[in-house]
């Protein structure tokens, strides 16, 4: 395992062979598998799960809530929201969850609205709102996200 020196690694539940690089910040409750590659200038909080051989590219904040599962891919900047009516200092008693299943890959300033699932094998456009589930298998890509090829 690497763990850059400028960033801020709380947990202890990390993989062999994951690389956590600068300005990276892992709040204690957080679950990251082996193999991973986080890059710099992101977050992932408590309520977080990330699997085997996960690539999270760098500007990528992970929220209570999400959960990716192996081989996933998140682009640059890659945007997960947890709160469906988000006002300040006003919190939900429970996050809605953000389901990545296996293989499945988040293009560059993508936005995952709450409660989504991106079905495994799946891939979501550069710059895409996802505000529904999304299939195993397809390619998404729009505001909002449609379906734009089956693979």
């Amino acid at each position: 395992m690497f763990i850059h020196k400028l960033s801020d690694v709380q947990s202890e539940n990390i993989g062999n062979g994951t690389k956590i690089w600068q300005f990276v910040v892992v709040l204690k409750g957080a679950r990251i598998g082996t193999n991973c590659n986080i890059c710099a200038s992101s977050l992932i909080e408590n309520d977080v799960v990330i699997g085997n051989n996960v690539t999270i590219k760098s500007g990528v904040y992970i929220w209570d809530g999400v959960t990716l599962e192996d081989d996933v891919f998140v682009g640059p900047c890659a945007v997960f929201t947890n709160d469906k009516f988000p006002r300040s200092k006003h919190y939900p008693e429970n996050f809605p969850k953000i389901l990545v299943k296996k293989n499945a890959s988040i293009g560059a300033n993508a936005t995952i609205l709450p409660g989504i699932t991106i079905g495994e094998n799946s891939l979501v456009g550069a710059g895409a709102v996802v505000t529904k589930d999304v299939p195993p298998n397809v390619v998404v890509a729009g505001a909002p996200a449609r379906i734009i090829k089956h693979l």
